[in-house]
């Protein structure tokens, strides 16, 4: 498998070394910097093939900077960033032409045989094999989403990046795409980088969680909870209270407990219905 190597910005290389096997995802002190300031200072990187990685931080992190450097839309200042050739991203708005049909948006830009056909196969994968014909504006924001997830699907990537993809959707909605997305990451094996501010999203889809700031790796947490995850699982909240940690955010202090007693048990409630609601979701599908 053929994979670029973006060597000192510039330098792009095809190698032969990969094609037995995917190339992972490879950063060696990369840095890209807008006028004095640097958003990635010397990050090293690695994603392993069929990995799915999910990336936290504060805005202004370098997160979506990371991420379009791996889409191939950004450059890098200096460094080694080696990517595999064929990847797709998908991001937080759906990005579809409102003059194409669905169909006709997923495979937007591909020069292929049997087009139609690759594009109803893609979009009967995610959920729309009624709806290949419908034009964006007759789409909710959960199908319009997995147009988009299609369009990348429909080019094999072996890379695959998402930007906040579920971050406007309703509860119910982002509980069925987190498992949709479970069940394509599966089936095609792509490796994955998911951009997100939602810690429990993080936990829920991710094998291992990277929490940047200042444009390194401040700490990252392999996720080792068994799947299908929920937030009522034992281990969850310690992986959820370490990654807040890790974010600045603070555990109450014991004097503050008793007071916030009320608060903690309608969040239990929260995390209950959320439960269910990921239960009757996935009984539905």
């Amino acid at each position: 498998m053929a994979a670029l190597d973006l060597l000192n910005t510039h330098s792009i290389v095809q190698s032969s070394a990969e094609k037995a096997a995917p190339a992972p995802v490879q950063l060696r002190n990369v840095v890209r910097q807008f006028g004095q300031q640097r958003v990635i200072d010397g990050l090293d990187l690695d994603i392993a093939p069929g990995e799915f990685v999910a990336l936290l931080g504060a805005s202004g992190s370098g997160k979506t900077t990371l991420l379009r450097t791996l889409a191939g839309l950004d450059s890098i200042d200096s460094g080694e960033l080696r990517v595999p050739v064929a990847r797709a991203a998908v991001f937080q708005e759906p990005r579809l032409m409102p003059w194409k049909n669905a169909w006709k948006n997923v495979i937007l830009g591909l020069h292929i045989n049997d087009a139609k056909a690759r594009a109803e196969a893609a979009l009967t994968e995610v959920g729309l094999a009624h709806r290949v014909n419908a034009f964006p504006a007759t789409l909710s924001g959960g199908e319009a989403q997995r147009v988009a997830l299609a369009r990348g699907l429909v080019r094999e990537p072996k890379l695959l990046l998402l930007d906040e993809p579920f971050a406007a959707l309703d509860a119910l909605t982002r509980i069925r795409m987190h498992q949709l997305i479970i069940d394509l990451w599966r089936k095609h094996t792509p490796a994955v980088l998911l951009v997100t501010h939602d810690v429990d999203e993080a936990i829920l889809l991710a094998d291992r969680v990277i929490v940047l700031a200042n444009g390194r790796i401040a700490d990252e947490i392999r996720i080792e909870l068994p799947r299908q995850r929920d937030s009522g699982q034992a281990g969850f909240q310690a992986v959820r209270s370490r990654l807040l940690g890790l974010l600045g955010v603070k555990a109450p202090e014991p004097a503050q407990a008793a007071s916030q007693h009320e608060t903690a048990q309608e969040k239990a409630a929260q995390d209950s219905t959320l439960s269910e609601l990921r239960r009757v979701a996935n009984a539905r599908r």
